[in-house]
């Protein structure tokens, strides 16, 4: 932590008359953080894994998001270049560094220009791995990290995001349990982000402005439960 940094937090604790918390405090939220007590899940969220497979797809599309599904990881490259023709967008694609999109077949696609690595903003197409998809919402959790930069999720123009069927959980708390239990051992990844369709604001005017806050295009590449390769 830095000098400027703990001489803020220290005059805050000044102010608020805290010294940190005693034992008993301290005790009392490791014991929280070590076993988490869940809300409530609505019935909306309590669905067969195809359920929620078709609710997720339903609410992704609703919220304006473009969707296909896949056989397996390896359509993903050929995927990617029928949707950059498609949307009459540049062959050019700024992937994750993460051996589950490093290692597919784009070699097949010569006319595909890809790098990986995080984006400093020139970069007009990403595709990233999404962590979990939340199907009564449509949202997808997304988790960064040294193989999934936070920067390809906001900069890129459009994004493109893997999301295997078998990480769509029903409800916001199932995906806070999941990505728990992936840790392990209690560490957190130090972001983590939920997109709900394209980014989106209707701030000036009521006038609904695609691309505000980030991707004008979110398209997602379903992978069907347990076909990964």
């Amino acid at each position: 932590m830095t000098d400027g940094r703990q001489t803020v937090l220290d005059s805050i604790a000044r102010a608020l008359r805290r010294e940190g918390p005693d034992e008993a405090t301290r005790n009392a939220l490791e014991r929280r953080l070590s076993d988490p007590k869940r809300n409530l899940i609505p019935a909306r969220g309590q669905l067969a894994p195809e359920a929620r497979v078709a609710l997720f797809v339903e609410m992704a599309r609703e919220a304006a998001a473009t969707l296909v599904r896949l056989p397996s990881t390896t359509a993903v490259p050929a995927a990617v270049a029928d949707y950059l023709r498609h949307e009459n967008l540049p062959p050019q694609i700024r992937i994750a560094p993460t051996p589950e999109l490093q290692n597919l077949p784009w070699r097949e696609w010569p006319m595909l220009e890809v790098s990986s690595g995080a984006s400093e903003g020139h970069d007009p197409v990403s595709l990233t791995p999404a962590f979990a998809g939340i199907a009564e919402t449509g949202t997808l959790m997304l988790t960064s990290g040294r193989s999934s930069p936070t920067t390809l999720h906001f900069l890129p123009a459009a994004h493109i995001i893997v999301l295997r069927a078998e990480t769509i959980v029903g409800a916001l708390e199932n995906a806070w349990t999941l990505l728990r239990s992936s840790t392990g051992d209690g560490t957190m990844p130090r972001t983590v982000n939920f997109i709900t369709g394209p980014s989106r604001s209707a701030d000036i005017e009521q006038i609904l402005q695609l691309g505000a806050h980030g991707p004008r295009r979110l398209h997602i590449l379903l992978i069907d439960a347990g076909q990964t390769s």
